[in-house]
């Protein structure tokens, strides 16, 4: 039970935006060490990320850009096990490297929401995932949207699911590529992939999408969403197409977009995202099968 956990928060919607990294070291089901930098994105700040995690041009005014804090990271995480809760981080990370030409990162990621959907399948089908859902479920104390501070919770919460079950790295390593219910056949397209990487999230689109909207739809529904046509409380996920992320300091955002920031702004877990960004994290979970 050596890994490192890792989270990033990024200047915008777009997840190579990255603005803070946080690493949190475990071993033996405890937090032994931690390692975070703010990064100057050298790209623009929306002001709804702003809003989330306080962090603008002015408080990373010095920091180092994606390829120093890169250099960095490949030695703190070269051959390690590298927890993350959900896609995302991960995701953010190759595409911060892409857009860098830099290599990826050499090491193992275990997505940790995919660890509790199989260390507790019955608790968080109507809630969610969310790293402050879990978190809570567990007693696990911390401050949301600090890279550094969901990194822990995010250790924590691998730490607990293996204590709860008993399993070690390796268990999970096997046990994320088998079905959470071993009972289940085919899962159902329509109501979400129950072993997509996406499992347990509502999607909706809003946009020019690259996509037709029933292809979008059918590739959210095979990576494990329900899609939904409108935003509400039970929606965790908002796919902008990415005309209208570029275009949004110059026109108004839809009236989805906008609903969705005042459900956040009301404690609602919903995550905006780009629709190359969606792609990207879909295609790659769907090669490494």
């Amino acid at each position: 039970m050596q890994f490192a956990a890792i989270d990033v928060e990024t200047a915008n919607a777009d997840l190579a935006s990255i603005c803070q990294i946080g690493v949190a070291f475990f071993r033996d089901g405890a937090h032994v060490d931690s390692w975070s930098t703010l990064v100057d994105p050298e790209d623009e700040f929306d002001g709804f990320n702003v809003s989330i995690h306080g962090i603008d041009e002015r408080v990373v005014r010095g920091a180092p850009n994606w390829p120093g804090v890169a250099e960095t990271l490949r030695h703190l995480l070269a051959g390690s096990v590298v927890a993350c809760h959900t896609p995302f981080d991960r995701a953010a990370t190759n595409l911060a490297c892409r857009r860098h030409r830099l290599e990826h990162f050499d090491c193992q990621w275990l997505d940790t929401a995919r660890v509790v959907r199989r260390a507790w399948p019955d608790r968080f089908g109507s809630k969610g995932y969310g790293l402050k859902n879990v978190a809570k479920f567990l007693g696990i104390e911390f401050r949301h949207h600090d890279a550094l501070e969901d990194a822990r919770a995010a250790g924590e919460i691998l730490c607990r699911a293996s204590a709860h079950t008993g399993f070690g790295l390796d268990d999970w390593f096997a046990r994320i590529h088998r079905p959470i219910d071993p009972a289940l056949d085919q899962p159902i397209a329509r109501d979400g992939n129950s072993e997509g990487p996406l499992f347990g999230n509502v999607a909706v689109f809003t946009g020019s999408l690259a996509l037709p909207r029933r292809e979008a739809a059918e590739l959210a529904a095979r990576a494990g969403c329900s899609v939904g046509s409108s935003v509400t409380k039970k929606t965790t996920l908002l796919i902008v197409g990415d005309q209208d992320i570029s275009k949004l300091g110059g026109k108004t955002k839809s009236s989805k977009h906008l609903k969705a920031e005042e459900l956040i702004a009301q404690g609602c877990q919903i995550r905006i995202l780009r629709e190359s960004d969606f792609q990207s994290i879909v295609v790659a979970q769907a090669i490494r099968g």
